[in-house]
């Protein structure tokens, strides 16, 4: 329990709100003058003509987006003014000497001290008649609270700000705060957990406004008890993108971070597969696209499909051209991981009007500056730049199609050595009747693939670890290529041949070895297996055009 005999208002004293313990239960001290040293006078402002809280009837988070969003824009609305020029009346009404308020919900609540107090009862006994015209900024009552500055001081930096500001007299001990009709409920609330550290809120809409309210009186403790409610709370799409949507002072908190990390997590979860849930995905906001994009677990086929969707998206929710450049080289690019992109999509990025040209040529040198490192320089560069979620560009996704890498040459006839590294764990997951494919490369101007699968032999029921190359276009084309598959091997770790043949293909055709090893898929994945390097399998295809 904080010591309360220590002098919350020497200027010396440095308070750490994140220091202050919640073990001190003084519910017996609030609102009672015989455990208060001071007196807040709370003058509510008529926000809306419905004087009450954002979670206050509502029946769902949405109803209270809503109802938030409504009574913004019905308070510019019977302003007629901009927030700036309503809160510059405030302040200029004759009644206001040594008083400053808080007309809009969202901007930083302010209070002083008052220099003569007058008498509490008379107060009181004169709270209904505090109005002072009938717009937006009328006081339509007062509530006078009996608090204790210590209490309040030791669990808020605004309350200790506000007591610490040199007027120490005993005679200057009234406090007058001004809030909205609709914050009402939430800082009754606040201050009943300031004393009690409980809240009686039970819905999400409730517990938000209360959320709102902590943020604004820099009450960390109940901004992370609010948290831990909400997080205990059965997670929707609907909720997670409203916490996602908080004013940015909430979204910042430390103390909200638990919060928005559950809700980045469920739609990462939700909507792993983009393709299965596209219609919903397509209709998310930015700040729900930015977290599904976030995710390493994405099942999609490749990083040229997460570009093609980002464009898709940006130009359905911004058609405006400008607008949507300027979102996607400002918050959307960092989530597109261009260096696992294939040379082909990475040409049609340079040649993009949706992005800014400068910009584009920067994304695609480092790409392909990065496919020019060597493999454990890559690895590094991943590793470093991984621990930031908005950073995670050099890391690969879980793609559906592995990304490989493409040497071509055009003399002395066209060919292409394509390197395809498998993990182990990969390839673990093909028994007994799995596939993996590989992203598209070109040879001819032909696509091609290759495929990795677990075949049975139907005589001796062993299964063997094969490989296939196979032609993506279908139709009547023909074909004819030279190919050879090898694979490193230890003790050398150099690649060593496994297969050589030559075919003439015709549209969708696939041709290779079920049995590439010459060893029972057992012996294959052993632990002392010669073909696994530091977790790895390594391939190569080297497929050469007969002209």
């Amino acid at each position: 329990m904080t010591d309360l005999s220590t002098d919350l208002f020497d200027p010396s004293t440095v308070m750490d709100s994140n220091q202050i313990t919640d073990d001190g239960h003084f519910g017996f001290a609030f609102n009672d003058s015989n455990f208060s040293d001071r007196v807040l006078r709370i003058e509510i402002l008529a926000g809306s003509s419905e004087f009450k809280s954002d979670g206050e009837g509502c029946s769902s988070l949405a109803d209270w987006a809503r109802n938030r969003k409504r009574r913004r824009e019905d308070l510019k609305k019977d302003n007629g003014l901009d927030v700036a020029v309503a809160e510059e009346q405030v302040l200029n009404q004759p009644d206001t000497d040594g008083i400053l308020g808080c007309e809009n919900e969202d901007e930083e609540a302010v209070a002083m001290v008052e220099e003569s107090p007058s008498d509490i009862g008379n107060e009181a006994a004169h709270s209904d008649d505090s109005s002072w015209s009938m717009d937006c900024s009328t006081v339509v009552r007062v509530k006078i609270l009996h608090i204790s500055s210590p209490i309040l001081a030791a669990k808020s930096p605004f309350f200790y700000k506000l007591f610490s500001n040199g007027m120490r007299e005993s005679e200057q001990r009234h406090v007058t705060l001004r809030i909205n009709a609709s914050e009402e409920p939430a800082l009754m609330q606040l201050l009943n957990y300031i004393y009690s550290n409980t809240l009686t809120a039970t819905t999400a809409p409730a517990i938000l406004d209360v959320l709102m309210a902590a943020d604004k009186f820099e009450v960390a403790s109940c901004m992370r008890h609010c948290s831990r409610l909400l997080r205990s709370m059965p997670m929707t799409p609907e909720s997670a993108l409203l916490y996602l949507e908080l004013p940015s002072s909430v979204l910042m908190a430390e103390a909200v971070q638990p919060l928005t990390d559950a809700a980045k997590q469920y739609l990462v979860d939700r909507y792993k597969d983009i393709t299965k849930f596209q219609d919903e995905v397509m209709a998310l906001p930015i700040a729900g696209i930015e977290a599904v994009l976030s995710s390493d677990d994405l099942q999609v086929a490749s990083e040229d499909a997460i570009y093609d969707f980002v464009l898709k998206w940006a130009r359905v929710q911004y058609p405006e051209l400008e607008e949507r450049r300027e979102m996607l080289c400002s918050r959307l690019v960092r989530f597109i991981r261009f260096p696992h992109m294939t040379c082909r999509k990475l040409r049609k990025v340079l040649t993009c009007n949706d992005f800014d040209h400068e910009v584009a040529s920067k994304l695609v040198l480092e790409a392909l500056f990065f496919r020019a490192e060597a493999p454990h320089r890559q690895r590094s560069l991943a590793v470093e730049n991984s621990a930031s979620a908005t950073s995670r560009r050099f890391l690969e996704r879980a793609y559906k199609y592995r990304p490989v890498k493409v040497v071509e040459f055009e003399l002395p006839r066209p060919q292409c050595v394509v390197y395809l590294d498998l993990k182990k764990e990969e390839c673990e997951n093909l028994f007994p009747s799995g596939r993996v494919y590989s992203q598209a490369f070109h040879l001819g101007g032909q696509g091609f693939f290759l495929s990795a699968h677990c075949n049975v032999d139907q005589q001796s029921a062993y299964h063997y670890f094969g490989l296939f190359l196979g032609m993506q276009e279908k139709g009547s084309v023909t074909f004819s290529v030279d190919y050879e598959f090898a694979s490193r091997q230890k003790p050398t770790d150099d690649f060593l041949s496994k297969y050589k043949g030559n075919y003439t293909f015709t549209g969708g055709k696939a041709v290779g070895y079920r049995n590439l090893f010459g060893l029972p898929w057992k012996s294959f994945m052993a632990e002392d297996s010669p073909f696994f390097i530091n977790g790895l399998l390594h391939l190569r295809a080297e497929l050469t055009i007969r002209l």
